[in-house]
């Protein structure tokens, strides 16, 4: 698997990285007030199974800004599936 920076990149590397952080103040808040209540198991558990589907694409095409954006999202989907489970 070979990696260069280049404009595709950066892109990909900037994109993964505010779109994977867009999930951080969730699994925060549900942290901190240990309440999911409000929280959508079933839209979670969706988004789990599409984000593993792109881990999987980003492997098959080596590419480790798609590979890293998901495999990190992957681990926060699956802290606010947990959390919403326990704190319910």
């Amino acid at each position: 698997m070979e990696f260069s920076i280049n404009l595709n990149n950066i892109i990909g590397i900037i994109a993964g990285i505010i779109t994977t952080s867009a999930l951080v103040p969730q699994a925060l808040k549900i942290y901190k007030t240990k309440s999911a209540r409000d929280i959508s198991l079933t839209m979670f558990i969706f988004l789990a199974i599409g984000i593993t589907l792109w881990l999987i694409y980003g492997v098959l095409i080596k590419e480790i800004p798609v590979i890293l954006a998901n495999f990190v999202s992957l681990i926060l989907i699956f802290s606010i599936i947990f959390m919403k489970i326990r704190y319910g």
